[in-house]
């Protein structure tokens, strides 16, 4: 769920082009403004910067945040404050379980999207094609 919420937030911010300045990779002079927005920017990065990001998420999942723990509470409170009450604690606890699980599919309906029309997000709201069976006017 963590990784799909930075994903969904990774696209919107994407999507709007804003992007760091420099380079992604000085080796293959490729610069983050010139990786395309979309699914199709997942493949334009370089292997080792694949690489590089699975092995940061993988020691967060496991030296920081692990998966393991399935009660959600890592010891680093919300927003820097303990909960003290079980039953504030637990509805938050399935308050972040539920957005992951939203994030998951809103990623992936965006993929889908994505892969379906030709179009990112971002140039399917600018054209009001939001409907992979229609003629982009309304939804169906």
């Amino acid at each position: 769920g963590r990784v799909a919420m930075a994903a969904v937030v990774g696209s919107i911010v994407h999507n709007n082009h804003i992007v760091y300045d420099g380079y992604i990779s000085p080796s293959n002079n490729l610069k983050f403004s010139d990786i395309p927005t979309g699914i199709d920017g997942f493949f334009s990065i370089p292997t080792a910067g694949i690489a590089q990001i699975v092995a940061f998420l993988g020691f967060v999942e496991l030296a920081w945040l692990p998966a393991s723990q399935y009660d959600g509470d890592y010891g680093i409170g919300y927003f820097g404050t303990d909960i003290q009450d079980p039953e504030e604690k637990a509805r938050k606890l399935n308050v972040e379980l539920n957005n992951g699980r939203a994030a998951m599919m809103g990623i992936l309906g965006t993929f889908v999207h994505e892969v379906v029309t030709g179009q990112n997000f971002a140039e399917q709201a600018a054209s009001g094609h939001f409907s992979p069976f229609g003629d982009g006017q309304g939804f169906f």
